[in-house]
């Protein structure tokens, strides 16, 4: 049972990490600084994640944005979800 717990929590933890979302789906959240909003994000080499971010608009207001994967078969899709906050 432990053995089976620790399974669990492992791949839970590892699931959330960018590289094993990148290479077998799963979802990961990154909070960007904040006043920083989100421009552009790809993917480059092996599983490094980029990211273009600029400063915030006094009158720009914060949002949730999602980087998805689309794959041809559907299976281990993944996503980023980024974070702004003033």
């Amino acid at each position: 049972m432990k053995k089976i717990l620790f399974v669990l929590i492992a791949v839970a933890t590892l699931s959330s990490c960018q590289y094993f979302t990148r290479q077998f789906g799963g979802n990961t959240t990154i909070k960007l600084e904040k006043g920083e909003k989100l421009i552009e994000a790809t993917w480059k080499g092996d599983g490094d994640l980029w990211y273009l971010v600029e400063p915030m608009d006094s009158d720009y207001i914060p949002k949730t944005k999602v980087f998805k994967e689309s794959s041809l078969l559907g299976v281990m899709e993944g996503s980023v979800t980024f974070i702004e906050s003033k």
